[in-house]
């Protein structure tokens, strides 16, 4: 029981993690707004938060040597003062500092996390306590971005990095309470951690989630004003919307995580990228029409969580010496992956190109991410790839 405690405290971290990089989506217009700046500016904080995690992730090469507990609960405090700081900015250019600094220690939480949950849970029950963490996430796509949407909407832009604040400091002290000392990893030394890069696995598993993500990712950055703004939901609407994009990514992670625990891992999300180069093309014809409109919500949601999910828990497997610098990996992939792919759609409205662009941009994407992930597949298959 003890031990599902320390998988809660986890997953309320994550929790917090979850709404400050997807809660930005929904109230990306009142932001905008708040702050005084275009919606494709404003995008920028979408991609300045996937930067932290970029930056922050390599730093667990120099924390290794931390014993785990330790570690954790400096990540929490650290989500703690980065989404306090956003929440009493005063400019646009403190928020885009504050999101930064929010997202530093994003990946290396998701990576020393899987480490964690690996270490708490019985053998061969692995996945299962990574599902719990992730999870987090997940519940707060389902609760928590509506909720900060709603409160966007009611009180104003600052409130929902109140929320996360909040959030993670209930994730602080949980941690503090409930997380077990747990020693840190063998010293491989620096070098050693990053071995496990020497082989293809690794890199494809990465390419299968930067792609995977990315094909989603680049419709789901400008959600907000595509729905209110072609679609035809209202602002308060937002707030359902983002319920069911949420119930999507709580699907997707719990049905191809038991998937990906009796099948190959690389088959269940090679066929769900390759899924989202039919979903994503569906999304741009159709967005002048609600109820279509929130079943592919759904449905890229579904795909999104049901990619990223299995990679997280799989490239433990191949990161033998490094295994927390690959969990933080993923995670790096994730981010960047969303930092591009918000660029990118924010350039096709830029050029001039509908707000549903962006839907269309990320068929690529999802096509890359087959290829990489059957590759995966056709190479290392035979080791439970």
């Amino acid at each position: 029981m003890n031990h599902r405690k320390a998988l809660i405290a986890l997953a309320l971290g994550t929790f917090a993690l979850g709404v400050a990089e997807f809660g930005m989506m929904g109230v990306l217009g009142d932001v905008a707004r708040g702050v005084d700046v275009s919606i494709v500016k404003a995008g920028h904080l979408i991609s300045i938060y996937s930067a932290g995690v970029a930056c922050g992730s390599p730093a667990l090469v120099l924390l290794h040597r931390m014993p785990l507990r330790r570690l954790m609960i400096l990540l929490a405090a650290m989500i703690l003062l980065g989404n306090l700081l956003a929440a009493i900015s005063v400019d646009f250019t403190m928020l885009l500092c504050s999101r930064l600094i929010s997202g530093l220690p994003h990946g290396a939480y998701f990576g020393a996390g899987a480490i964690v949950c690996s270490r708490l849970a019985a053998k061969g029950h692995g996945a299962a306590a990574v599902a719990v963490m992730i999870g987090g996430m997940t519940i707060a796509n389902l609760a928590g971005v509506p909720l900060a949407t709603l409160a966007a909407n009611l009180a104003g832009w600052r409130y929902p990095f109140a929320i996360v604040a909040f959030m993670a400091a209930l994730a602080l002290a949980c941690l503090c309470r409930w997380l077990p000392s747990i020693e840190p990893l063998p010293d491989t030394g620096i070098k050693g951690q990053f071995a496990f890069l020497r082989s293809s696995a690794p890199w494809l598993i990465y390419g299968g989630v930067f792609f995977g993500q990315a094909s989603v990712y680049c419709w789901l950055s400008y959600i907000e004003p595509i729905m209110t703004r072609v679609t035809g939901f209202s602002g308060a609407a937002m707030t359902y919307v983002m319920v069911i994009v949420g119930l999507g990514m709580v699907a997707g992670n719990a049905v191809a995580g038991r998937l990906a625990d009796r099948h190959s891992v690389s088959v269940v999300c090679g066929l769900l990228a390759a899924a989202m180069a039919i979903v994503m093309p569906a999304i741009y014809l159709l967005d002048a029409f609600k109820i279509p409109s929130l079943l592919l919500a759904f449905m890229a949601s579904f795909g999104l969580f049901g990619i990223g999910g299995p990679l997280q828990y799989l490239i433990v497997r191949f990161a033998k010496g490094g295994e927390m610098l690959g969990g933080a990996g993923i995670q790096i992939a994730f981010n960047v992956s969303n930092a591009v792919s918000a660029w990118i759609g924010g350039v096709a409205i830029g050029a001039g190109w509908s707000l549903s662009s962006p839907a269309l941009v990320g068929v690529p994407f999802a096509l890359a991410g087959t290829t990489f992930l059957w590759l995966l597949h056709r190479r290392y298959g035979h080791e439970g790839a």
